[in-house]
């Protein structure tokens, strides 16, 4: 996420072109029961071309993936998958273009919005409320409380949700100057965990899963949302994509609506879905599934968040990136505001 958007610019279109698939079961799904109906009336007249981009992340997303249930609604759609890494990779594809729709996390989100990319973005979905999914874990068992890490190597991948939360609870605990943090990736963590060259790190999955193998919980992002500091895994789009596509955008989010229904209602069908597309067990994908909260259309149009809120925390979340030196600048609170759409969301919770 530390790399410029201009040094990686050049290679974005081969990058954005990596593991595409195109929408339908026979490609880009891997169900094998009964065709999912379309939750709304099916739209034959879209007939244009919509590169999504997407994260091994276990919500809605995947399951209208595996489902093909874009491919069910849109007919005539041409809809082309293709996976991501990172909310950093998403946000150089929307720069170069090579991308419609992507999932990113809300500082990657903030980042976009803020100087010097100031990114032409809408946010137009909340995939999911990240909770239990990113937490901080200590290896000695003495440490129980984010007060005990004083003095402590701490490491996170910087500019990330995970940073944001950790940085929140270090200055709740009053300890935000007494730490060492140590800028790693995912895999760079776990390695450093192994060797002993790190006493904690705020992280996510799958790497979570490894470090608790001899490590425990202290804190996660779910205490550091309820002080004030929520972070979300969101689905972006181009401005000029939403301006000219507001029939696609409105089955698309009723796509989206019927996946976090079953995520609230039928979990084991959800986890289903998920587990074929990470390819993991199932109770591995229902495990993953507790640490994430799943917000239905009529919640997130509602002023909590995409209706009020959120642009106030893409902005909180910028002025953090700001002091990290992620950020050359931050706009003023319209603009993150503004880049917020809820009127798919709207549209679809009203039927």
């Amino acid at each position: 996420m530390r790399r410029t958007f201009a040094a990686a610019l050049a290679g974005m279109l081969a990058l954005a072109l990596t593991g595409c698939e195109e929408s339908g079961r026979t490609d880009s799904s891997r169900y094998t029961g009964e065709r999912v109906p379309c939750p709304v009336a099916v739209d034959e007249s879209f007939t244009g071309s919509v590169r999504i981009g997407y994260q091994d992340i276990p919500n809605g997303d995947l399951i209208v993936k595996d489902t093909g249930l874009l491919h069910t609604c849109l007919p005539n759609a041409t809809v082309t998958w293709s996976k991501f890494a990172s909310g950093g990779d998403v946000i150089q594809a929307f720069g170069a273009g090579s991308l419609d729709i992507g999932l990113l996390g809300s500082a990657p989100a903030a980042r976009a919005l803020s100087a010097p990319l100031r990114q032409d973005m809408r946010v137009i979905w909340i995939h999911d409320i990240i909770r239990g999914a990113e937490s901080l874990v200590a290896k000695d068992p003495s440490i129980t409380t984010v007060a005990g890490l004083r003095g402590k190597r701490i490491a996170v991948p910087f500019a990330s949700t995970a940073h944001y939360s950790l940085t929140g609870a270090l200055t709740a605990a009053g300890i935000d100057r007494d730490v060492r943090l140590v800028n790693l990736t995912p895999d760079a963590i776990l390695g450093a965990w192994k060797g002993g060259q790190i006493d904690a790190a705020f992280i996510w999955e799958p790497t979570l899963s490894q470090l608790l193998a001899d490590g425990h919980v202290v804190a996660s992002a779910a205490s550091t949302a309820a002080s004030g500091r929520p972070t979300y895994d969101l689905a972006g789009a181009r401005a000029g994509f939403v301006a000219e596509n507001p029939k696609f955008l409105e089955v698309w989010t009723a796509a989206q609506h019927w996946a976090v229904t079953q995520l609230n209602g039928d979990q084991a069908q959800a986890a289903t879905h998920i587990a074929a597309q990470l390819g993991i067990s199932i109770d591995a994908a229902r495990r993953q599934l507790g640490g994430y909260g799943y917000l239905d259309a009529g919640t997130q149009s509602g002023a909590t968040y995409l209706g009020g809120n959120l642009g106030r925390d893409l902005r909180s979340t910028a002025e953090f990136l700001l002091s990290q030196g992620e950020v050359q600048g931050v706009a003023a609170p319209d603009a993150y505001a503004d880049a917020v759409y809820p009127a798919a969301a709207a549209k679809v919770s009203a039927k």
